[in-house]
């Protein structure tokens, strides 16, 4: 998944002639603390809600703002969604520009549409169960792991791998299509796998489901 294909188009960049005000309705429309501020397709950099309100001159245009152009975050449209979530996390954004091969801006890339890409890719909607593994980092081989759960008639349908601090060992956390765990659990122990947590129950799903929602209601009351 790349940054073209998450582009939310709805929401438009401010001009240089635009002022705080303007500005800070448009947050409050669309959910976000964060706009881009756009000439001639020119991306020119980020205001933030604490910038205007920090100046206390909301009625101050932006060209009249000293945006810092050597520390203005954007992604280009084929920058890869790992790399997106870095960006958003180490800038603390709740929208990133997007910029083409030519520098010219594109659109914006909001939280909640990489919060939706991450619903659809961890399967949050599917049934199954859940079942959390550690093992030595040596060992870990996915595909010996997908062979255990469809030797069993199932099948992968997401995974996820942390490395310990020490990077001595690995969790994997792997959501498979069926509910019923035991056969599974037990091939995994007799192949030494060290078994930390299972959710086997449909209710696991509705409580992640829940929380999923819980913070899309957060990010549209702000």
């Amino acid at each position: 998944m790349i940054a073209k294909t998450l582009i939310n188009r709805t929401i438009p960049p401010l001009k240089p002639s635009d002022d705080g005000t303007k500005a800070l309705a448009w947050m409050s429309n669309f959910h976000v603390q964060h706009l881009p501020v756009v000439h001639h397709h020119q991306y020119l950099g980020l205001v933030s809600e604490y910038d205007i309100l920090d100046r206390n001159t909301p009625i101050q245009a932006f060209d009249r703002y000293e945006l810092d152009k050597t520390n203005q975050p954007f992604v280009t449209e084929n920058t890869h969604l790992y790399v997106i979530l870095k960006t958003v996390i180490e800038n603390h954004l709740t929208l990133v520009p997007v910029l083409d091969e030519q520098q010219r801006y594109v659109g914006a890339i909001t939280i909640e549409n990489l919060l939706e890409h991450f619903a659809r890719a961890s399967s949050l909607q599917e049934p199954g169960g859940i079942i959390q593994l550690e093992m030595p980092a040596h060992r870990y081989a996915l595909s010996e792991i997908a062979q255990i759960v469809e030797s069993n008639g199932a099948k992968v349908l997401s995974a996820n791998v942390v490395s310990n601090p020490d990077e001595s060992r690995v969790e994997v956390t792997i959501k498979i299509n069926r509910t019923e765990l035991d056969s599974i659990l037990a091939t995994f122990e007799r192949y030494n796998y060290d078994v930390m947590a299972t959710h086997g129950e449909d209710t696991f799903a509705s409580e992640v489901q829940d929380n999923y929602d819980a913070l899309f209601n957060y990010l549209n009351m702000q």
